[in-house]
């Protein structure tokens, strides 16, 4: 039998591959879908079942082309009613893959039709749990999300189905089973995510703070609800595509890749009104852009903050990227529901320069420039990291307006002073200039390489340093 966790970083996201005997079922797919077919393909197996836990909301699964292009029947867990065929399967049934069973648990609690999938060996022994979003290593789904869908459910009503669901579904399993988790840390849908992404159910009991025995349902639900902050607001529209149904990635990709010139760019830019996305390094991106572009690196946590900065995720989205990378960059964009790139600079952004386009620029100060001019003048430096990483450690003068909030925090900005800005190593805080540059603030600096270079250079008066707090 073949267990293979497939994760993307950049979603902080765990799809799985399981084979017995021939025949193969995929759990919580990615978007494109080919990686999938060629392995079953290369193993000479069928892909009989794509195993959904519950209706994403962080990014679209694949689990749609996946069906229609290997005929595998999409599974849920109870209460799961999508617009498309699938089977729904009931709490405790088992499907078989080969000499394998998979036994459906449904746990609700991060959703109403989250459903973990307990794998056994051809002996009938339980090696391994497939628990989505219900089970983290080292905590567990975020009760709040559903809410966003359904009105009618709150919080402390999930959070309470789901302290039932942990104790009546999974800790009684075995300590020896491996669990398999939808997410690690980096992803919006867990507050305290450990850099693991698996671990044994015997050790998540001693460690994980959910599963102590001696936590009564009160408790569970005051801990598991504290700290948390409003989810991004792309995540109930990733749901409702997952729900309702998306393009197919292929049709995606061939919107999306049309090279434009540097005049075909230009005049698409303004009579379509699309954004003007720049996936470049952030330094690069500040000493030369296409004016009005916006900065989200593709080499860094690329697809969590285009959903959290691009409110519509019909917003149409023209492309500047390093050459070669645009197809990458489209199909990232498509993991998080962002399907209309309409096209890209053809060239990359020399190709604007050696047009003889108007430019823009960003200017940017290392550490040590910055502790210099504060030794001539007063300044105003804001922190662009979540609260939880400010009150963690800043610099003392430091105003705190995150990114995370910008609409917010650029009510804090006057726009004829002058700001340093920063975050904490230099990628959150171009995105926060780009879009406040865009909206007409000229008078940002960017600190290069953001709270870390701060605090190497000794230079700077610095709060002391506390735990940071259980704050999204």
């Amino acid at each position: 039998m073949i267990v293979e966790q497939i994760y993307t970083g950049c979603l902080a996201q765990g799809a799985y591959y399981i084979e017995s005997n021939g025949e193969a079922v995929v759990i919580d797919p990615l978007r494109e879908v080919a990686p999938y077919i060629q392995k079953a393909e290369r193993n000479g197996a069928k892909i009989k079942y794509v195993l959904e836990t519950h209706f994403h909301a962080d990014f679209v699964s694949g689990h749609i082309d996946l069906a229609k292009k290997t005929g595998a029947q999409i599974v849920y867990g109870p209460n799961a009613a999508p617009d498309f065929d699938f089977y729904s399967a009931k709490d405790g049934e088992e499907l078989k893959i080969g000499k394998a069973t998979i036994q459906v648990l449904h746990t609700p609690g991060h959703t109403m039709e989250s459903t973990c999938y307990l794998l056994k060996d051809e002996t009938g022994k339980a090696i391994g749990l497939f628990s989505g979003d219900t089970l983290f290593i080292g905590d567990v789904g975020r009760p709040d999300l559903a809410q966003k869908v359904k009105a009618a459910l709150t919080q402390d009503m999930l959070a309470g189905y789901l302290f039932d669901s942990l104790r009546n579904k999974i800790m009684p399993l075995a300590d020896d089973i491996i669990v398999y988790p939808a997410h690690g840390a980096g992803s919006a849908c867990g507050k305290n995510m450990s850099k693991e992404t698996t671990d044994t159910l015997g050790h998540q009991k001693q460690t994980n703070y959910a599963l102590r025995a001696d936590m009564t349902k009160e408790e569970f639900i005051r801990e598991v609800t504290n700290g948390l902050v409003a989810p991004p607001a792309y995540f109930p529209l990733n749901v409702m595509m997952n729900i309702h149904g998306y393009d197919s990635i292929d049709t995606v990709l061939e919107r999306g890749q049309h090279a434009l010139s540097a005049d075909a760019f230009e005049a698409a830019a303004n009579e379509t009104g699309a954004l003007i996305l720049d996936t470049r390094d952030p330094q690069t991106f500040a000493a030369g852009f296409v004016p009005n572009a916006i900065n989200i690196g593709i080499d860094g946590n690329f697809a969590p903050w285009v959903g959290a900065m691009i409110p519509d995720i019909k917003q149409e989205i023209l492309l500047v990227t390093d050459d070669g990378r645009e197809q990458e960059v489209i199909t990232r964009l498509a993991r998080v529901g962002y399907d209309f790139t309409i096209g890209y600079l053809k060239g990359g952004f020399a190709s604007w320069k050696e047009a003889g386009k108007e430019v823009d620029q960003i200017r940017s100060v290392s550490a040590e420039e910055l502790a210099l001019i504060m030794e001539e003048e007063k300044v105003n430096i804001l922190d662009v990291r979540k609260k939880s990483e400010y009150l963690s450690e800043h610099v003392l003068e430091a105003e705190n307006a995150p990114l995370d909030f910008i609409n917010e925090s650029m009510s804090q900005i006057d726009r004829n002073k002058t700001y340093y800005v920063h975050c904490a190593g230099g990628y959150r805080s171009m995105i926060f200039n780009s879009i406040l540059r865009a909206r007409g603030f000229d008078n940002l600096i960017d600190v290069k390489g953001g709270f870390k270079a701060i605090k190497e250079s000794e230079k700077f008066r610095v709060s002391d340093y506390v735990c940071p707090t259980t704050l999204l």
